[in-house]
Formats: C-alpha cells, sequence, structure tokens
C-alpha cells in the first residue's frame, strides 16, 4: 500500500500525521509512505528528522487583512495556487498513492483536492474544534473528516462525512501511571504539581505574569511547580525572578526549564496545568485527564485558541481565564483555588477524561483504511 500525508504549517499538524505513519507501518511494514508539505514550511525540517521521503509545493498561505501589503501577499498566493496544482499532480503521477490523508495546514490542500478529483481515497483530519480555512475547503472533496470531540460535528455542512477519532498523543504519554510518573520526578511527598507552558518559544506576557506566580508561590512553596519558560523568555525570565528577589536554588519545589523535554513524564505526573489551548495541549489534557486553567491566545487565526478552550470549559473540563486583564496574582489565586479545593478537581479530571480518546491513532487506522 501505499500512502501519501500531507500537512505542514505547524507541529500540531505534523505530528498527528507522524503517529499515524508510525502505526500504519507497525500494521504493515511494507506500507510505502511519502510526506508532502509545503516548500518553505515547518514540515519541510519536521520531516528531515524521521524515515520518511519528502515532497514539496510552492503554496502559501492566505491573510484576511486588506492592508496592501496582506493583499500583495495574497496575490503572490493565488499565483502560487495555480503551480500548485502542476506539482501536485506530478506529485501524484509519480507516487501513485492507494490513500491520502491530510491533517491540517494550507500545505495539504492541493494533494488532497486533486487525488479527490482523480479518484483517489482522501480523508482529513482537523485538530481543532472549529475547523480552519483549508479544513472547510476540502470538505467537499474528501471522503471522511475526523475530529477530535463530537461537538465538532455541528461545525460542519456535511456531517455524515464527520467522524469522531480524537487527536493522536504520543504512546509514552500512556507508559506510566500519575505515581510512577511523581516518584521518577521526585515529586511524591504529598504536595500537588503544578505545570505550566505558554508554547516551546514562550509567550512574553504570560512570563511576566509567571515571573509574579513564581514570586508569591516561593513565600511558601504550596506545591510543586515545573514551568517551562521557552526560549525567548528564558533570560528575562531570570531578569525578572531576580528583581522580585527569587533565587530557584534556594526554593527546590520551584523547577523552572528554559524547555521541558520529558513532556510524557511531566504531564502524567501533573495535577494541575497552566497553559494555551492550542489542540496538542488539548489532546494531551483530555487523554491523561488533567484538569487545566487554559489562557488562550489572542493572536491566533481566527480565535481558534478560544473556540478550543470553550468546549472543554462547557463540559467543566477547564477554567479559562482571558489573558487580557490578568496578571500573576490572579493566576496564583486561580490556581491555588482550585487545588485547594480537591472535590472541584477531582470532578475536573473526570470531565477532561471523557472527552479524551486514548486510542485516537487506532481509531484514524481503521477510519482511513476502510475507505480502501
Amino acid at each position: 500500500m501505499r500512502v501519501i500525508f500531507t500537512c505542514g504549517g505547524t507541529a500540531g499538524h505534523v505530528n498527528p500525521a507522524l503517529a499515524i505513519a508510525g502505526y500504519m507501518r507497525e500494521k504493515d511494514p511494507a506500507t510505502e509512505i511519502l510526506f508532502v508539505g509545503a516548500e518553505r514550511g515547518l514540515e519541510r525540517d519536521l520531516i528531515a528528522h524521521t524515515e520518511y521521503p519528502f515532497r514539496a509545493v510552492n503554496i502559501s498561505s492566505f491573510h484576511r487583512s486588506l492592508k496592501p501589503k496582506e493583499i500583495r501577499h495574497n496575490l503572490v498566493s493565488v499565483k502560487n495556487l495555480l503551480h500548485a496544482e502542476r506539482e501536485a499532480n506530478a506529485i501524484l503521477d509519480d507516487f501513485c498513492p492507494d490513500l491520502i490523508v491530510g491533517t491540517g495546514g494550507y500545505a495539504s490542500s492541493p494533494i488532497v483536492r486533486y487525488g479527490a478529483k482523480r479518484g483517489i481515497p482522501t480523508a482529513v483530519h482537523e485538530s481543532n474544534v472549529v475547523p480552519g480555512l483549508t479544513t472547510r475547503m476540502l470538505e467537499p472533496w474528501t471522503r471522511r473528516v475526523m475530529v477530535g470531540f463530537e461537538d465538532c460535528r455541528v461545525h460542519y455542512r456535511r456531517p455524515e462525512k464527520v467522524v469522531v477519532t480524537g487527536t493522536p498523543v504520543r504512546g509514552d504519554f500512556f507508559s506510566q501511571t500519575k505515581e510512577e510518573a511523581k516518584r521518577r520526578l521526585g515529586v511524591d511527598d504529598g504536595r500537588p504539581l503544578v505545570v505550566s507552558f505558554w508554547g516551546s518559544l514562550g509567550a512574553g506576557a504570560m512570563n511576566r505574569m509567571m515571573a509574579e506566580f513564581l514570586a508569591l508561590e516561593a513565600a511558601h512553596e504550596p506545591f510543586h511547580h515545573i514551568h517551562g519558560v521557552g526560549s525567548i523568555s528564558w533570560q528575562t525570565m531570570q531578569n525578572e525572578l531576580a528583581a522580585r528577589g527569587v533565587e530557584l536554588a534556594q526554593h527546590p519545589s520551584l523547577d523552572v526549564r528554559e524547555y521541558i523535554y520529558n513532556m510524557a513524564d511531566v504531564m502524567c505526573a501533573a495535577d494541575l496545568v497552566l497553559a494555551r489551548a492550542g489542540a496538542s495541549t488539548i489532546a494531551e489534557l483530555t487523554a491523561l485527564g488533567v484538569p487545566a486553567i487554559l489562557v488562550p491566545s489572542p493572536n491566533v487565526t481566527n480565535h481558534q485558541q478560544e473556540k478550543n478552550a470553550a468546549v472543554l470549559a462547557s463540559h467543566g473540563a477547564a477554567l479559562v481565564l482571558a489573558e487580557d486583564g490578568l496578571d500573576g496574582k490572579k493566576l496564583f489565586s486561580s490556581a491555588a483555588g482550585l487545588l485547594q479545593n480537591t472535590d472541584k478537581l477531582e470532578s475536573m479530571a473526570e470531565s477532561m477524561a471523557e472527552l479524551g480518546v486514548r486510542n485516537a491513532t487506532e481509531r484514524i487506522y481503521e477510519t482511513v483504511m476502510s475507505l480502501i
């Protein structure tokens, strides 16, 4: 069997595709897999670190703004779209796929669309609660649209095509119990563990709040705390903490890192997570059943993170706070309040777990295989 995975733009689009591709290879090592993405996209770098071949189409995004600069950008994108048809068809001619799976991002559009025109079975997976522009455009062409939650179905014009599969989460997230993860991290003294992160690069505004949060926490160390700062804000965080008189070496319960490399251990051990509301984070929280305080990024296209967070809040699984008007003191008070209310925290954990799909990769595999 020959399968094309097409995706791009963010790691949140690429990682689900990698999980499904790996599962396919486990089921049938003879499966031939090709990844297709944008010429200048993040996906090229991510796939380069895997065993899979990669081919590119010269395609770019469309911006909603009417500013002259953005209009010029969109004109270039129209030109690229015309080239992408030729490039996509050349890839289809060369590889002759039996199946095409798109997992999001504008780079997935040409291959799915032109593959569907040829009668090749196609499916797309949408990680966000509300479909992005690419998924909306591809809905008429693809045979199946796979989504994370039942709540997503109402956002599609053809709900009969929609299959609730969940979003894949790495297998190592399920390799240990919470108690085992806590022992591994050395946070098993009975105090809860708070985990916070605002993206791999970090978010300046949120990290300034976290400096105030950590300073308040340092006074009594009521809980363990692992905070991932992100590369951009790392030095600023050191300066902010120093200005507040916090010497981390004197506070062993405050574990402040530039990046959380052992995320599976940390998330498994967490009693409360403070984070943005990206699709990958939502998938991990629901799969593990970890309560959360979510502060959606106000800078994401089409308010996707706010919509993701709203679904969790509506089920009682997360507390959602707007970044505007928030400060470290309010964030600390919210976290401490939840940790002191064990009944509320347990209820949130149960609600989060009810939304989770731990076998999402298997469900997606079964869905796409049914097409052929």
